[in-house]
């Protein structure tokens, strides 16, 4: 199931206007901030498909019957660019395990360029809910990837897909591939260039996180 964010107005709107904008998304820090902004508001939505268990609290004057997630979920990232999403989900479950996946775009001379991934480290995932955030889905190539290193370390209650920017290819391809798998996006753009970039996107949200890099 696909969730576009940007379907109603809400301040998810203004946040990616934020986040396209040339003249307002090289600000590093604004940047970050409005990408663990989405990840606060998708936390939110993801909290009410989850299994509660209900405690008896005792309060200064007496008890309550409350409501409290059962199982806290993991949230995993692909390194570097989705580590901001990924601090705003840990900011709402603040009991939750974190997981890392190191995968990225390896370019190759004639153009063309493979995803590699290095290492996946995860706490126990089997029968807890597993979040993946990753800012931009484009091919979707290593996000199944990455759901694929993660599920070979035990088997998640449920997928949810964190992302700012979607392709409408890409999720199909993991549509397709994992079709019981939440998509929770800031918004979908519907082009694809020759070389996999999403238009009109936002640019690469690793370097406006965190800097430029050198291509590997």
């Amino acid at each position: 199931m696909i969730h576009n964010l940007s379907e109603n107005n809400s301040l998810v709107s203004q946040w990616m206007h934020e986040l396209r904008s040339i003249s307002i998304q090289t600000d590093r820090m604004r940047f970050r901030r409005n990408l663990e902004r989405i990840g606060e508001v998708s936390a939110y939505e993801i909290s009410k498909l989850i299994s509660y268990k209900i405690v008896n609290t005792e309060t200064t004057l007496g008890t309550h019957d409350c409501s409290v997630i059962e199982t806290q979920p993991v949230i995993a990232t692909i390194l570097r660019a989705g580590v901001p999403l990924q601090q705003g989900l840990l900011n709402y479950f603040d009991q939750a395990d974190a997981a890392f996946v190191a995968a990225y775009r390896k370019h190759h001379k004639d153009g063309s360029f493979s995803i590699a991934q290095n290492y996946i480290t995860a706490p126990e995932i089997t029968k807890r809910d597993l979040i993946l955030t990753d800012p931009m889905i484009a091919t979707g190539s290593s996000i199944i990837l990455a759901i694929e290193g993660l599920l070979e370390l035990g088997t998640p209650k449920s997928i949810h897909i964190v992302t700012a920017i979607s392709c409408t290819q890409g999720l199909e391809k993991i549509k397709r591939k994992f079709p019981k798998v939440h998509i929770w996006t800031g918004d979908v753009d519907d082009e694809l260039t020759a070389k996999a970039y999403i238009v009109p996107g936002l640019g690469d949200a690793g370097d406006l996180a965190f800097g430029d890099k050198i291509q590997s």
